[in-house]
């Protein structure tokens, strides 16, 4: 199949298709969505899906509170394998240090409530109670 990957500065494509191009969101729908709620910004400002991305704008993207600061350096309208998607983007000196701290940052230091998952079960209350007892 044949990836026209465009990198003329007037060139033009929408941020939730470009996102989906570039594979940070498994589909468009995914992308879409979290252009919607703000995690996508073209600039530092928020932007609607319909938002035009060109080549050199800046794009930060906020993906499980992983922020990815990247310069548009291709626009692609289909979706194709890895190597090509790594070719349309190039992330910031400064993003990938702030990115790569934070990833350190969540490895050292565990949420607590990280592993649990809904209610507490009967045990796990008593050995609440047992600690939270004032005696």
């Amino acid at each position: 199949m044949n990836y026209t990957i465009s990198t003329e500065p007037d060139a033009r494509l929408r941020i939730d298709k470009w996102l989906w191009a570039a594979r940070f969101f498994k589909t468009r729908s995914l992308a879409t969505d979290a252009v919607e709620k703000g995690r996508v910004k073209i600039g530092g400002a928020n932007v609607k899906p319909s938002k035009d991305v060109r080549v050199g704008d800046i794009v930060e993207i906020d993906i499980e509170r992983l922020v990815w600061q990247v310069e548009v350096r291709g626009l692609c309208d289909v979706r194709g394998p890895a190597t090509v998607a790594q070719t349309l983007y190039a992330e910031t000196d400064e993003g990938r240090t702030k990115r790569v701290a934070e990833s350190e940052r969540r490895k050292t230091f565990r949420e607590p409530a990280a592993g649990l998952q809904g209610r507490p079960t009967k045990r796990d209350r008593r050995t609440i109670d047992k600690f939270s007892r004032s005696d």
